[in-house]
């Protein structure tokens, strides 16, 4: 579906991260993300940080699309497509806890609104940290780590999940962030055995499966994902290793 949105409230969530609120009747779950076009600039795939009837996006400056849309305020209007892709499945968990690298944290708040679920939010460092007070509205448990300890706990995400799912027992994973942070957070779920999802990003042209950008082996990211189960990531030999740039050319993750 293709609307022009009004954007109805600009939060400022760090230094270089804003969450722009619009209405929109269009269903959506968790996990899934919206194509937003800014006139002039580019299309960008964007996560849906809210699900509901009001809307959201939460967006790192990081190039000149999302860099355009930090001047954008409330009361001007954008064009969104969508929602696409698979979110998560979280019916019949009873212990869910969602592991967020950085701005990955927008991605998992609609299913941690939903289920109330533990959750572990890390980053590099302090003010990088993001969407945590919103999580803590929904859960009764949220730990923060921090890669430098200038919060919570001195270490990555995976490092503290790995401890929590120890000692909590869980029987879901949810998690979404840094590639790298995913490959290691699979690997710690399949050593613990325990199930997880897990939501990829790769470059996104149309978000509809057709253009061939977003391929990991043989599947794309944007319609056979954006979410993985353990056991797909298990046959996805470039998870965690290859992804390909806006050319189509092929990229060492490590």
């Amino acid at each position: 579906m293709n609307n022009v949105v009004k954007i109805i409230g600009k939060t400022r969530e760090s230094h270089d991260t804003f969450t722009f609120d619009f209405k929109s009747d269009i269903p959506a779950k968790p996990g899934q993300f919206v194509m937003v076009w800014i006139p002039g600039v580019d299309e960008i795939p964007m996560s849906l940080s809210k699900t509901g009837e009001v809307k959201s996006i939460t967006v790192k400056g990081i190039g000149e699309a999302t860099n355009a849309l930090h001047t954008m305020n409330a009361g001007d209007y954008m064009r969104i497509r969508g929602p696409y892709g698979n979110g998560f499945d979280l019916n019949g968990k009873k212990k869910i806890l969602a592991v967020a690298g950085g701005v990955g944290a927008a991605a998992l708040l609609p299913a941690i609104a939903e289920t109330g679920c533990d959750t572990v939010i890390g980053a590099r460092t302090e003010k990088e940290i993001i969407l945590d007070k919103q999580a803590k509205d929904y859960s009764n448990n949220v730990w923060i780590s921090t890669d430098d300890g200038t919060r919570g706990y001195h270490g990555n995400a995976v490092e503290l999940a790995k401890e929590k799912i120890i000692s909590e027992k869980y029987d879901l994973v949810i998690g979404c962030g840094p590639e790298i942070m995913l490959f290691f957070l699979h690997k710690a779920c399949k050593e613990l055995k325990v199930d997880c999802q897990l939501s990829l990003e790769r470059h996104m042209k149309c978000g509809t499966g057709v253009c061939g950008c977003c391929v990991i082996d043989a599947e794309r990211v944007c319609k056979d994902g954006p979410v993985f189960t353990s056991e797909q990531l298990d046959g996805l030999s470039d998870f965690g290793n290859r992804k390909r740039d806006e050319c189509g050319c092929i990229i060492n993750l490590r």
